[in-house]
Parts: structure tokens; sequence; C-alpha cells
């Protein structure tokens, strides 16, 4: 494992212990060359994901970019860390328990908004302004509608039309 501060490939594993839900290893690590100390983790992989993007490019399956889209949904929620982390892994096992190699980005999309409605309703619209691409005030309006079970709200949203 290559050190992040300086590059160099000396580094030991001081503590190795596994995350809360034993769904990965949690390693520290220090390096040999300029001490710098590091947490790395170390998680099963099933198979090699390929998300297909709505321009039509396949790309590999990214974890860490997956997780990072997330926390920006939850930026200053009071979510805790470990329900994150356990969302997002249950969502990679979604993911490699379906058989297929290629995922379209829509399928991905709906399985965090999904994730996210549980876990906190703020994070949630967050997430879909972004993946619903809301341009207006009236497309959070019309989304809102439908989250509150306003069946107008979500026959407009059905049809596209303005709240």
């Amino acid at each position: 494992m290559r050190c992040p501060y300086c590059g160099a490939d000396n580094t030991q594993v001081k503590d190795s212990r596994p995350t809360e839900d034993s769904a990965a290893i949690r390693r520290r690590r220090v390096c040999g060359d300029c001490g710098g100390r590091f947490t790395t983790f170390e998680r099963v992989q099933l198979r090699e994901l390929w998300v297909l993007k709505r321009s039509g490019r396949r790309v590999p399956f990214d974890r860490d970019k997956l997780m990072r889209s997330v926390e920006v949904a939850l930026r200053k929620r009071p979510v805790d860390p470990e329900r994150v982390e356990r969302m997002v892994s249950g969502i990679v096992r979604q993911l490699e328990s379906r058989g297929e190699q290629d995922i379209p980005a829509e399928e991905i999309g709906l399985l965090v908004m999904e994730a996210l409605k549980g876990l906190d309703d703020v994070a949630y619209v967050r997430f879909a302004s972004v993946y619903r691409d809301f341009r207006e005030a009236k497309d959070f309006k019309t989304f809102l509608g439908e989250l509150d079970g306003d069946p107008q709200g979500r026959e407009k949203a059905a049809a596209g039309q303005d709240g």
C-alpha cells in the first residue's frame, strides 16, 4: 500500500479490526519513510461492476464516488456515519447480487433515493433535486407534494406538468 503523503510503498499495518457491521477490515498503517499515519479499508468485491451513464459511456463503478454523493446530500444533517456506511454497503451488495455487470446510472440513483428516503427527508430531497435535475422552485413544490402524499403532486410529476 502506497503512502498517501510521500508515495513510498514502505508501509506497515499497525492495527487491524473489523468495522461495526463486519463488512470491511479497517487497517491503521504507518509509512516507514515519512512516518505518516493513515487508515485503509479492505472490502469483499463480488464482481466488477460498470455504470452505464445517460450519455452512453460505460465507466467502472466507484464505491467512493457513491459515498461522496450521499455525503453531499447528508451534509450538516444529524445522521450517524455508521448508518451511512451501512446504507452504502447495502446498496453495493444489492448491485453486486443482481448478477449483472452493467448497471444503468438511473437504477443506482433510484436505489440511493429509496435508501435516503428512509434515512433523512432533507437529504432525500437534496439528492432528488440533483438526480431529477430540478430547474425551478416549482419542481421542488411538485416533488414535495409527492413526498407528502398529495395525489395531484404525484400525478403532475408523473405527467411532467408544472405544480
